[in-house]
């Protein structure tokens, strides 16, 4: 296993352990199964494993995990404060004690606001009292360390890089996504910064192994150097030096054997010029279903009606390359879960953005199209549920 350092010069294995995806059984993870995947991956060096209050039953799978195999001082648990339910200082304690029982450890290594959206969200939680709260934590050797994860778009992640002084974080990120999300700006900015990026869903879900189309399929099969997809989208991201750490949520022991053994070749700067084109091309292939040529620039960026562009149409775009639950997701948290809306439906056609576009798209037209497809009467109810949320 290959490792990179944290902010305070700790070993963090290049692939984490994602622990969103146990196998359930009965509506309960089966511990036997994971914990024979997650004893597999620590044998092979992995020490990072991140789950998640609202992952259902993973918490307490993974502490009892740890604590029979008497490994629990020799990982690290990433897991994050469901911050969208709180509502109060002593919220914050209820959540994060229920959470210490569940992994059965006095402390955690690596905490994360759980989907931080926007400043107006941060800021929301310092009024509540979130930054002593976390400060007393840290002081007591209750959490080591503080981060927030985060889905949408790289100048919203910049400025909340910058709202606080975070010690890692962590950001949706994967060849697809280069340009899109918090994408590679954001990347190298919070680089510069000196945080540590946790890299989540470098797959895009499975997307860039089980849904490829055909023509990307055979430029992977004719490419010289023969490794599988998911092989080539790993070795991507860490072909990249700010990358710290990629999660993959692994539930098989083959799937574990083998990113694991793609871990331990996987080297920065192993990739040169004729790989990128070939991955190039793959996008390419990729992209033919595209709706909308936007590369997420962002120099059609800031809305004066706060519409998240590049957020709706890669959405947009999503919705005919990968399917509409996936798109559904994208949409909701870069436009629904923010504190102020930034849906397609706010734009008064005023035509700004237009005017910056190198892409020379017809934004407002597709706005209106991709509004259309993504406003249904689903997001409706949702956005509504998380408006009542918010208030309650």
């Amino acid at each position: 296993m290959n490792y990179r350092k944290d902010k305070y010069g700790n070993d963090i294995s290049i692939l984490g352990y994602g622990c969103m995806r146990f196998t359930q059984t009965g509506g309960k993870v089966d511990i036997a199964k994971a914990e024979k995947e997650i004893m597999a991956a620590y044998e092979g060096g992995v020490n990072y494993f991140d789950t998640a209050y609202v992952y259902t039953g993973s918490e307490a799978a993974l502490g009892e995990i740890l604590k029979r195999n008497h490994i629990r001082d020799k990982v690290s648990i990433a897991t994050k404060l469901p911050h969208y339910l709180i509502k109060s200082e002593t919220s914050m304690d209820k959540y994060f004690d229920e959470q210490l029982r569940r992994l059965q450890t006095d402390h955690v290594d690596y905490y994360l606001m759980h989907m931080l959206t926007d400043v107006a969200t941060w800021e929301r939680l310092k009024g509540l009292g979130i930054i002593e709260w976390l400060e007393e934590k840290k002081a007591v050797g209750a959490i080591r360390q503080i981060g927030f994860s985060y889905h949408g778009n790289a100048d919203m992640f910049c400025r909340l890089l910058d709202a606080y002084d975070w010690d890692f974080c962590q950001i949706q990120y994967n060849y697809m996504d280069e340009h899109s999300q918090a994408g590679r700006r954001g990347l190298h900015y919070a680089n510069q910064k000196g945080l540590p990026v946790v890299i989540m869903e470098p797959l895009r879900g499975g997307k860039l192994v089980n849904r490829l189309p055909e023509e990307a399929k055979k430029i992977f099969a004719n490419y010289p150097v023969k490794y599988t997809p998911a092989q080539w989208a790993f070795r991507w991201l860490w072909n990249q030096p700010e990358v710290t750490c990629v999660l993959s949520g692994m539930n098989s022991e083959e799937m574990v054997k083998d990113n694991v053994e793609t871990a331990a070749g996987a080297s920065a700067g192993e990739l040169g010029a004729a790989e990128e084109e070939m991955l190039g091309r793959v996008v390419e292939a990729i992209n033919a279903r595209m709706k909308v040529g936007c590369t997420g620039c962002g120099y059609c960026m800031p809305c004066p009606q706060n519409v998240d562009i590049p957020g709706t149409f890669a959405a947009y775009n999503r919705r005919y390359s990968e399917g509409w639950r996936a798109a559904f997701f994208d949409y909701i948290m870069c436009t629904a879960v923010r504190q102020k809306s930034s849906a397609a439906s706010n734009c008064i056609e005023c035509g700004k953005c237009e005017r910056h576009c190198p892409q020379q798209i017809a934004i407002r037209k597709e706005l209106k199209n991709a509004g259309k497809q993504l406003e249904g009467p689903l997001y409706k109810i949702v956005r509504l549920f998380i408006r009542l949320m918010k208030a309650y």
